[in-house]
């Protein structure tokens, strides 16, 4: 499992980028969500990685 952490705004970002924090549930600095580890979720983090914190193996 992942934890997905928002650091930066999307403000001024590019859309793919803003519609990338919206498909892994984020939207606001600080917000977090837990997402499996796929590929497909490991490609959208890649897309966003300077405007995301990623922690592995977390547990709930």
């Amino acid at each position: 499992m992942l934890k997905i952490t928002q650091t930066k705004s999307i403000i001024g970002r590019l859309e793919k980028q803003k519609r990338t924090i919206e498909a892994l549930g984020l939207g606001r600095p600080n917000y977090f969500t837990i997402k499996k580890d796929t590929p497909q979720i490991r490609g959208m983090i890649n897309v966003v990685k300077h405007l995301v914190k990623v922690e592995e193996n977390y547990k709930q």
